[in-house]
């Protein structure tokens, strides 16, 4: 059974369509990717999913219930960590955690019982006593993790979760976020990391300009949609190169002064460009970064 349920969901501002006949799900024990540029309409359908925004069309569930009419109800299943830090700034960890938990109507008793296992969790026990003005960036993002956990909730819903971590930090967060998957919990997350996405993701949603333009696994996605080769050429001599060489390939990109080559088979490629003198080459498999740039392009795209 699907703990969120979202079926032809449209949101528009304005003459600006946002969100456009979007359907996705997530099961216990998964996690979803939502992945796109920015101003792709992967934040406001998390809004529309905790009844912040209403949606101009299309239906929401979450363990059954809609959404908006009961998300009351649903919220008390539901754990969230927006982009930006909502952290009380006057009240320590521990504090945070005890007044977050009172809103849900949680015994005191078992508020209590909680803070000290999620300090652990979100491997702060050192800082109950300290105040967010106190914290790293990444002490401050797992102690929203923990403080999103108080209500031990069934689904979380994650918006860019690891944003200005440093890799120490987005490698815990990591880790903590598997232990929740394991513990059966169902994750929807966005996110602008793909090593990220194929390391958490069992299913990822690819959206643009507000619709979903590809749905499935990490690896299946890749499969589906690229070449199993990728030879980056970079410098001087790799436009020349591309010239010279491009028909080797099934598809060749170019970004500022480095050359991509798409490829089913490399070998022709790479002996043809060690011939070449003073060319600078990385051959790789293809990623999911590859796929992200071939479906929403290489052109940057202001927020929206």
């Amino acid at each position: 059974m699907s703990l969120l349920r979202v079926e032809h969901l449209s949101k528009k501002f304005g003459n600006s369509s946002v969100v456009d006949d979007l359907s996705l799900h997530v099961k216990a024990g998964e996690c979803l990717g939502m992945i796109g540029p920015n101003g792709a309409g992967k934040t406001t359908t998390i809004r529309m999913c905790l009844g912040l925004v209403a949606p101009d069309a299309g239906r929401i569930e979450a363990f059954g219930l809609p959404i908006p009419r009961q998300v009351r109800d649903a919220k008390n299943r539901i754990g969230v960590v927006t982009q930006l830090d909502s952290l009380d700034p006057d009240f320590s960890c521990a504090e945070n955690l005890r007044v977050y938990g009172s809103y849900f109507g949680l015994p005191k008793e078992t508020i209590e019982a909680r803070i000290p296992r999620l300090l652990e969790f979100s491997a702060l026990q050192a800082k109950a006593h300290a105040k967010p003005s106190e914290l790293s960036g990444g002490m401050k993002r797992r102690l929203s993790l923990a403080r999103a956990l108080i209500n031990d909730p069934d689904l979380l819903l994650l918006d860019e979760p690891t944003t200005g971590l440093d890799p120490q930090a987005r490698h815990l967060m990591w880790e903590r976020l598997q232990q929740l998957l394991q513990q059966g919990k169902a994750i929807l997350l966005t996110t602008h990391f793909m090593d990220e996405a194929e390391r958490l993701c069992d299913r990822l949603l690819v959206m643009d300009n507000g619709r979903s333009i590809a749905e499935g696994t990490p690896r299946g996605l890749i499969a589906e949609h690229l070449e199993s080769d990728v030879v980056e050429v970079y410098g001087e001599g790799a436009r020349a190169a591309a010239d010279r060489h491009g028909h080797l390939a099934q598809r060749v990109e170019h970004s500022g002064e480095t050359v991509f080559f798409y490829l089913c088979e490399p070998r022709p490629m790479l002996q043809a460009l060690a011939e070449q003198d003073g060319l600078r080459t990385l051959h790789r498999p293809a990623n999911l970064e590859d796929l992200f740039l071939k479906l929403t392009g290489r052109q940057i795209r202001d927020d929206a």
